[in-house]
């Protein structure tokens, strides 16, 4: 019932009954019913909450420690390396790469994530190994901009009298990927070593 409608009826009943009964608890309590304006008002309170719960959200991710992040990273390095390597190669290899390698790589993305602005912890993205007799084990780039920042590799070599090696080298941004830095390299064998990702 309309507040108007309310107080009316209450000042006719009391009219009516020259002040001697009091009107009905009914008509005199007032129903606290939300107006539009206060449900508006209490919509950009829970939204005005709600941006600044998302806001909480990002900062924690951000403040997730560039050190967690980090770990993050180097986690996904190793796993995509090993996708890399396929269990053929990886089953031969696995050991001497943890050793001698993947060290060396988590040194270089440790060195360069450090030195690089902080915001780029919270857009870099690592990419998929290429499968065949392709270079790319995974590129790290901006999410954002879609651009490569660190490039690692391993090339097959052939040294006569020696056998296949596998060279691992990196790439960097600040010379357009042009030279080669090199992180080592692993004795396959004098046979040709199958295309990486084979599974079988």
């Amino acid at each position: 019932m309309n507040k108007w409608l309310r107080k009316s009826l209450v000042i006719l009943f009391s009219i009516a009954t020259f002040g001697l009964v009091t009107p009905p608890a009914s008509l005199a309590e007032v129903q606290d019913k939300p107006t539009e304006g206060s449900i508006s008002d209490s919509n950009k309170q829970n939204d005005h909450i709600q941006i600044n719960q998302s806001i909480k959200e990002v900062e924690d991710r951000e403040a997730l420690s560039n050190d967690e992040i980090l770990t993050s990273i180097l986690l996904e390095a190793e796993e995509k390396s090993f996708i890399k390597f396929g269990n053929r190669i990886g089953n031969v290899i696995e050991d001497e790469f943890k050793q001698l390698i993947f060290p060396k790589m988590e040194e270089v993305i440790t060195y360069y994530l450090d030195v690089e602005d902080d915001n780029l912890f919270a857009h870099i993205e690592i990419s998929k190994p290429s499968g065949g007799t392709g270079e790319k084990i995974f590129h790290i780039y901006h999410s954002e901009t879609g651009e490569d920042l660190l490039r690692f590799h391993v090339r097959r070599e052939n040294r006569p009298l020696e056998g296949y090696w596998f060279n691992f080298h990196y790439h960097t941004y600040h010379d357009s990927f042009h030279s080669h830095k090199d992180l080592g390299s692993i004795y396959w064998d004098k046979n040709t070593p199958p295309n990486w990702m084979s599974f079988h």
